[in-house]
């Protein structure tokens, strides 16, 4: 007779994903929808990376044209219409997502208006405009904004005055998330997996347990922090690259984990412990902060990881958004001329 106890025996049988899910809501990181639905999580997160991958995709050629159709129908100068369709592409594909999960979406402002908070505003309101248009109350979207000063201050406006939830992303710094906290936005999404890769490309280490990640320690630092001092922003780690940080980040708030990296948890059947808590994070020694721009700027120019990271995500996002305007033209080209 086995000397284990049933409730061991239990969590042997059960994959780690839904232990997971018992301590942290789980998200997809993914644009391509069809691969989400096996693995059941509450919400989902796109970026113009992840569009650009599914937009390449024959499964989702007909999203492309739709949103085609609709940037050629309300017209304007070609600059106009491309970013007519973009912004439908975008709408598109949450749509298409928020089919799949019963929680929301979160939908990418371009990173070219990074540092012009106005722009960020307006682009943000004219995706939830679209969302409304097909019946989608704003409550299940995330507006994701870069976590520029100017995209914080978006984020600040867009909550208090219209209402739309954000979630900030390309965040690495501790700066960032005390400026989130105190702009009361509904969501940060602090990388993991590109601070480590920092890390790795600028330090001596080439490896960490996940315990010592620096990605680990910075989500974990900051979901104390904002426990802690009882901020209603929630923490939602992102960008992992292997499930030994998603298990050593379990009890964060979300998780926004890619789909191979779900196929992995689910398949795994390690036991899960809670990692993160309030009651543990009311116990930590961090002093509460204050930031305003000054101080947001220094502080965050301190962090030399920080400032390459957010400059570098700023950069990546926009050549993608790039790539899928250049596809964009030409195929609006290639329907005008009847081909």
């Amino acid at each position: 007779m086995s000397s284990e106890s049933p409730d061991k025996r239990r969590k042997m049988s059960e994959s780690a994903l839904s232990q997971l899910k018992k301590h942290t809501v789980v998200v997809a990181d993914t644009g391509d929808f069809n691969a989400i639905e096996e693995y059941k999580p509450q919400d989902a997160t796109t970026n113009p990376s992840l569009i650009l991958a599914a937009a390449k995709m024959p499964a989702y050629q007909h999203l492309l044209d739709q949103a085609i159709k609709y940037g050629i129908a309300n017209g304007g100068t070609e600059e106009e219409q491309v970013a007519n369709t973009m912004d439908k592409l975008f709408v598109s594909f949450g749509l298409e997502i928020l089919k799949k999960v019963p929680g929301r979406v979160s939908t990418e402002v371009d990173a070219r208006l990074s540092f012009d908070k106005d722009e960020m505003v307006a682009k943000a309101l004219k995706l939830i405009g679209l969302y409304k248009e097909a019946g989608i109350n704003k409550e299940r979207v995330l507006i994701k904004l870069s976590s520029t000063w100017e995209g914080i201050q978006a984020g600040k406006e867009l909550e208090e005055k219209h209402g739309v939830h954000c979630n900030m992303t390309l965040l690495f710094s501790f700066a960032q998330a005390v400026a989130c906290a105190e702009a009361n936005v509904t969501l940060i999404s602090p990388f993991v997996g590109r601070i480590l890769d920092w890390y790795k490309e600028n330090t001596d280490r080439k490896s960490y347990e996940p315990h010592e990640d620096p990605g680990v320690l910075s989500v974990t630092k900051i979901y104390n922090y904002y426990k802690k001092f009882g901020y209603s922003t929630v923490v939602m780690g992102a960008s992992f690259r292997n499930t030994g940080q998603v298990k050593a980040l379990a009890g964060c708030d979300l998780l926004t984990i890619s789909p191979g990296l779900l196929g992995e948890l689910s398949q795994d059947h390690s036991t899960i412990e809670e990692m993160l808590n309030v009651e543990k994070a009311k116990d930590c020694d961090l002093e509460k902060v204050h930031l305003d721009e000054k101080a947001f700027r220094w502080e965050h120019n301190e962090d030399r990881m920080a400032v390459e990271k957010l400059s570098d995500g700023i950069r990546k996002f926009a050549a993608d958004a790039i790539k899928l305007e250049t596809m964009i033209k030409e195929k609006i080209l290639s329907v005008k001329n009847g081909q």
